[in-house]
């Protein structure tokens, strides 16, 4: 079978040796002298396979004395081995369905609103009792929901992710857990973030459960993964509110697992937290498969959100980010 534009497989014309190899034939009368090159009879099969012109450019590489495999597709001139991407397994996330219901939420709910991608996260604390039984924490979200819905009259929870103290992840803000969801966690980081609270208070001195870190690791693993983000990196975010720590539009580097105290003034989430936060990312970036000694990169780029939507910040969050957080901005105050 002769392919369009091409020539006739050149294992069809091959002479074939009792030994099982091909021998190539000699060159005319004239020419210099070469040595006969004995091809395995393997090669005739595979050469059969190839198009015509590759063929006939293998069988010369060949009867040249050439050993070892001709590469078919070579790499890419500037391929990297070390920019290949780190994805982590998304992690057990139980949907709003497990602790919202129609009683909790008799106002109809707005369309969210998203990013083109998620590169950091910030995490919290709820500031709320932490000696609760886990199959009371569906309850305490539903509690915070309302407060910051009602009080607050925000259109949702800020949080896209809430973790209680066994370890289990429950979806936030409405807007599907695989997309980047603009959230209303921290106040001038909104954008191109995903917010995690901790339920619980974990000030200096409280304990904070290894289940509860080892999800957090886990949900940062996936989310920044989605991005090809390092856990142990920095991510260039630009202020979209001067109420947080930088006046808006200032472009700020900021830890790509951060405290929510990094980007507003407030002790959120908590001293206790705030220590467990360097072994956080060492888990997640292990979880994401990424080398110990690799040097995290920094994620560039501005963080304004695509579309029309670029500036506006989430619902509420001119006011505080998060339960706990006014009480906060009272003790920073003279």
């Amino acid at each position: 079978m002769v392919p369009p534009g091409g020539t006739p497989h050149i294992a069809s014309t091959a002479e074939r040796a009792d030994s099982g190899t091909m021998r190539v034939p000699p060159r005319a009368p004239g020419t210099r002298g070469r040595r006969t090159a004995r091809v395995p009879g393997a090669v005739p099969v595979l050469l059969g396979c190839l198009p015509g012109l590759l063929a006939v450019l293998a069988l010369a590489l060949c009867a040249r004395g050439v050993e070892g495999a001709v590469p078919l597709r070579p790499p890419h001139p500037g391929a990297d081995p070390e920019t290949t991407a780190h994805h982590a397994p998304r992690p057990h996330i139980l949907p709003r369905s497990v602790w919202l219901d129609a009683a909790t939420a008799p106002h109809s709910q707005p369309p969210p609103r998203y990013d083109d991608k998620v590169v950091a996260v910030f995490v919290h604390h709820t500031d709320s009792p932490n000696r609760y039984d886990c199959a009371d924490a569906p309850r305490i979200i539903r509690g915070l929901y309302a407060g910051q819905t009602g009080d607050r009259r925000w259109d949702d929870i800020g949080y896209n992710f809430l973790v209680d103290r066994c370890g289990t992840i429950y979806e936030g803000r409405a807007g599907g857990v695989d997309r980047p969801v603009t959230g209303a966690h921290t106040q001038g980081f909104n954008h191109r973030t995903a917010g995690v609270a901790a339920l619980g208070s974990f000030t200096e001195g409280e304990p904070v459960p290894r289940a509860m870190t080892d999800a957090i690791a886990a949900l940062a693993a996936w989310k920044l993964g989605l991005a090809d983000v390092d856990p142990r990196g920095r991510a260039r975010l630009v202020s979209s509110n001067g109420g947080s720590r930088f006046k808006a539009g200032t472009a700020a580097t900021l830890p790509a697992v951060a405290g929510h105290d990094e980007g507003f003034m407030t002790n959120c989430p908590g001293a206790a937290l705030t220590a467990r936060l360097p072994e956080i990312r060492r888990t997640a970036a292990r979880l994401q498969g990424r080398p110990p000694t690799a040097r995290p990169q920094q994620t560039r780029g501005p963080l304004s959100g695509p579309g029309p939507e670029a500036g506006h910040e989430a619902p509420g969050a001119e006011r505080d980010d998060g339960p706990g957080t006014a009480r906060d901005e009272r003790r920073r105050r003279p």
